[in-house]
């Protein structure tokens, strides 16, 4: 690990945060609010970004997958540590801060402040804009506006990217980071416009496009999206949310190549059947068990099925109050996950769907042991190392949720909230339930506790691997 080619190239991820503090500055401007709550953060990240580039040869083209793995991981708990300074600076408490930080740029949307409403609109903006840098990817960002990344660019995007996302737009990766992006500024542009023709004001229409074409569920309310009250706005959230939560390669192929590739595309649909069988089931049991009116049960039920499969997190209702069995769709929900390539956290439809393929096909091996049957994806053969991978990536995902809840319990947590608030991080979906349902804070849980989900975060958002490779001794050997 050559230390000066990580510490150079950390440079101009700095800047970039740099710029982009700029903007909650000038919402503080704006309002009257104090400037110092950006102002010295932003002074302070300028100075690490100098310090960096002036001291710290870059060299982009050298970069192995080590390097490439690292920069990664600790670009992304750096500028959490980062963000996480206007927080601070407004009163909030250092863990909480720092937790706050990582749910914003990993887009998970768990909150740890007790009082939303009581902070700066400059500082709710800040924690909304976060998650839409997150959502995308702060990486893929200053991979998409870096030149000459060559060969350190692919390694870059692939320890951001799992492999099952990877889609080659462009021969180069450069210019499928651009694409990608662009897609997701457009679809952010028209949700904003959307949302203000709906009668939302400029900053509520701002803050909750950031927060929910990034499937995060960030809102400056502490009563999320019910603060509104509105089916028209929850219609409008649900449609972007769905689509935050599919693949934008596909998103960029049905607009400019093939306007049936989100059709054809299996993993797309198996979305749209779990989300339509969830729809109905949670609709079903709260008209069943009388929490709603058959119009209101499907409102309800729709909105929070595609609000937590795509690990937005956001919420029109309390579902922490409702039966056990409404409860149970949604933490399944929580396991899932959207699309790969998309905004969103979880295990992934793909996984999941490839894994079933798997096991359809160990049955049909028992009946019929010579026979030869490969597991196929859009009618392309799946090598088996990927199955393995995928196989690999369960069992990791597995012994760490089970192990932050057991943690969780030990200090004192009821397994409730332990449970879902271990998936709640590592899927990046954001509410759990019991003391960390969707009306309520982290900052329930005890400091030991924070530290432990923030971490989740951190590792669910980049895929396991790119951090767990870390704590490896193959890693650090030559």
């Amino acid at each position: 690990m050559r230390h000066n080619v990580v510490l150079g190239v950390l440079g101009p991820v700095l800047w970039l945060l740099a710029v982009f503090m700029i903007v909650p500055l000038l919402v503080a401007v704006y309002y009257g609010e104090p400037m110092i709550t950006f102002a010295l953060p932003l002074l302070i990240t300028v100075l690490l970004a100098t310090f960096s580039t002036l001291f710290f040869k870059r060299k982009e083209e050298e970069w192995n997958l080590k390097e490439g793995f690292f920069i990664v991981a600790i670009g992304w708990l750096i500028a959490a540590i980062i963000c996480s300074l206007p927080y601070m600076l407004e009163g909030v408490p250092l863990l909480n801060a720092l937790f706050e930080s990582m749910s914003g740029v990993t887009a998970t949307g768990a909150t740890a402040l007790t009082d939303i409403e009581g902070h700066s609109k400059s500082l709710l903006f800040w924690r909304s804009m976060t998650q839409w840098l997150g959502g995308m990817g702060i990486i893929m960002l200053f991979i998409a506006i870096l030149p000459k990344l060559g060969v350190a660019g692919r390694q870059m995007f692939r320890a951001e990217v799992p492999i099952l996302q990877e889609e080659k737009l462009r021969p180069r990766i450069r210019g499928t980071a651009k694409i990608l992006w662009l897609v997701y500024v457009v679809l952010t542009i028209i949700e904003f416009i959307v949302l203000s023709i709906a009668g939302l004001s400029p900053y509520d229409a701002i803050t909750h496009t950031f927060t929910s074409i990034s499937c995060a569920g960030f809102s400056p309310y502490s009563d999320s999206i019910a603060a509104f009250g509105d089916p028209v706005v929850e219609s409008i959230l649900m449609v972007f949310m769905f689509l935050g939560g599919a693949n934008f390669a596909l998103h960029y192929k049905t607009l400019f190549n093939d306007r049936k590739s989100l059709v054809k595309d299996q993993e797309f649909r198996f979305y749209f059947v779990i989300i339509a069988v969830a729809t109905l089931l949670l609709t079903f049991m709260l008209f069943r068990d009388e929490v709603y009116s058959l119009t209101d049960a499907f409102r309800y039920g729709s909105f929070h099925v595609i609000s937590i499969i795509t690990t937005t997190g956001y919420a029109t209702a309390d579902f922490n109050m409702w039966p056990d069995s409404s409860r149970f769709i949604l933490f399944l929900l929580m396991f899932i996950g959207g699309c790969a390539g998309s905004t969103s956290g979880g295990f992934k439809v793909v996984r999941l769907l490839l894994l079933l393929k798997h096991a359809n096909n160990a049955l049909f091996k028992a009946i019929h042991p010579k026979a030869v049957k490969p597991i196929r994806f859009n009618n392309k053969r799946i090598p088996e190392e990927i199955i393995s991978s995928i196989f690999s990536f369960l069992v990791i995902y597995i012994m760490i949720y089970f192990a932050s809840s057991a943690l969780l319990v030990f200090m004192g947590m009821d397994i409730i909230t332990a449970m879902s608030a271990s998936i709640a991080t590592l899927g990046n979906v954001g509410p759990g339930l019991g003391l960390v349902g969707p009306m309520e804070s982290f900052d329930n849980i005890p400091d030991p506790g924070k530290l432990l989900l923030t971490a989740n975060m951190w590792i669910g958002r980049l895929e396991l691997f790119t951090v767990m490779v870390l704590l490896t001794p193959a890693f650090w050997k030559k």
